[in-house]
């Protein structure tokens, strides 16, 4: 696949200004691009580009020309102010519902809202939007605003929870700035989204009730997503939205959704009501805390929806599940998170490439018998256990910023937000210009995974190690 890109990279390029327009296969590095194999060329595009996907029946897609001055307003972003107006058009009836699935993961989830701005920007808006805890939040803003004003809105939750001026001052202190922004948050909270609960100073053991035995009171961030969230879009199925909250009595998972239930602001705080930082959300007479303390990955929800359906499904992880070895104690602790709230990812994507798999074959299976046979209400009955949808995941894993330890997730530096809401819309870019999703694959495969991840678009044979599901004879699965 070829497009015609304006180039901007900050390292030499032979025989080509930054600013010119190169030749570019999307699956190689450029011929005259001077770098190792493992380099990675980030594209920008001017106001007005539009890339367009031709019809499948084309053998290449196109670039068209910029509309002429004044015939568009291209959106801006709110990380570097350059405009862009980037167009994927993805083939709905062939891929499926496209759909959203957010981690929690506090200060981590600005990656997330890069992510949606990537999408955005390419006029891709997703059909489900599902989150837990800060995906919950993110989820909740795109969900229940207008397209128009969704990244809008994100960057003013954003803005709204960033740590004020005078910690960004300390962060720039070379002897203080480890450990400055996340001991602001822990001393005094994060403006508009909780604050100290000077109840708790009574002591832990003091009965504060159920809805107020929490560290922080959770107050500021309902008095926020009030301020962002025209309610009535939330359950206005455009898109359909999903939030993960935990029972507390109970200890089961539940998804609050739109397509079942009237959502309100209330649902999206229990998906984030994180113990014992957080205090429980009473819905309905039963009281929640974060998802994320059962699953903090929500992508099952897809997995187990009926009626199934296929899909292009874009899952914003931001806890790594690999790592090197610790080998101190502070190193232990971050290391003991991100395994946490990976939330057994691996294993997850493990079995529903299995699942998925075996489903394809009974459906394979089931065509094969005689036509008196497929008559039969019982055989029937068993070959509905068939199934031939197919799900992409484009699986996008956060980069580790240098210098974060297992207080990450309570970044609200500015300098930490900035650079995460960054990166997921690279990340997000790269995967809708490589479009990995359009690949043939086996038939009988009904689960196909791509990982965006160090800059690298990866799918099928390039996913190594644990994320390779091996069918009982060895074949991947």
């Amino acid at each position: 696949m070829r497009l015609n890109l304006p180039i901007i990279d900050q390292r030499p390029i032979s025989g080509v200004h930054r600013s010119g327009v190169v030749n570019v296969q999307l699956a190689h590095m450029p011929a005259n691009y001077k770098a190792q194999p493992a380099q990675v060329v980030l594209f920008t595009f001017p106001p007005g580009t539009r890339i367009a996907r031709t019809p499948p029946s084309a053998s290449r897609p196109r670039m068209s020309p910029p509309p002429s001055p004044g015939a568009t307003t291209a959106s801006k972003s709110w990380m570097d102010g350059k405009g862009t107006a980037m167009r994927i058009e993805i083939d709905r009836e062939k891929l499926g519902q496209i759909v959203l699935v957010l981690q929690g993961g506090g200060a981590l989830g600005a990656y997330q809202a890069g992510v949606y701005q990537a999408l955005h920007e390419a006029e891709i808006e997703p059909d489900w939007v599902i989150g837990t805890s800060i995906g919950a939040i993110n989820a909740g803003l795109i969900a229940g605003n207008a397209p128009g004003q969704r990244v809008a809105k994100l960057q003013e939750f954003w803005l709204r929870i960033t740590q004020s001026s005078l910690v960004a001052a300390a962060n720039a202190h070379p002897f203080i700035a480890a450990f400055a922004p996340n001991a602001a948050t822990i001393a005094g909270g994060v403006p508009g989204f909780f604050e100290p609960n000077p109840a708790a100073w009574i002591g832990a053991k003091a009965r504060l009730g159920a809805e107020r035995a929490a560290y922080y009171s959770t107050e500021p961030l309902q008095s926020t997503l009030r301020d962002l969230i025209v309610s009535k879009l939330l359950n206005a199925g455009s898109p359909r939205l999903t939030v993960g909250a935990a029972n507390v009595q109970t200890g089961e998972m539940h998804y609050f959704d739109s397509r079942e239930t009237p959502l309100s602001i209330r649902h999206i705080m229990a998906s984030g009501a994180l113990p014992p930082a957080f205090p429980a959300i009473r819905i309905d007479g039963e009281l929640y805390w974060d998802g994320g303390i059962l699953s903090n990955t929500p992508v099952e929800a897809v997995f187990d929806d009926i009626p199934r359906r296929s899909g292009l499904i874009f899952a914003v992880h931001m806890w790594g599940p690999n790592g090197p070895e610790p080998d101190s104690i502070w190193k232990v602790m971050g290391r003991q998170k991100d395994l946490q709230y990976a939330s057994r990812a691996v294993s997850h994507i493990r079995r529903q490439q299995q699942i998925h798999k075996l489903r394809h074959v009974i459906g394979e299976l089931a065509q094969k018998l005689p036509a008196e046979a497929q008559a039969d209400p019982e055989i029937a009955a068993m070959a509905a256990y068939g199934c031939v949808t197919r799900m992409h995941v484009v699986r996008l894993l956060a980069p580790p910023l240098a210098g974060e330890d297992h207080s990450k997730d309570i970044d609200f530096s500015s300098k930490g937000i900035r650079a995460r809401w960054e990166a997921g819309r690279a990340d997000t870019t790269r995967a809708l210009l490589e479009m990995p999703w359009n690949q043939e694959v086996d038939r009988t495969e009904g689960f196909v995974l791509h990982e965006v991840h160090a800059g690298r678009v990866m799918a099928g044979d390039d996913i190594r190690g644990t994320l390779r599901a091996r069918t009982p004879s060895g074949s991947a699965g």
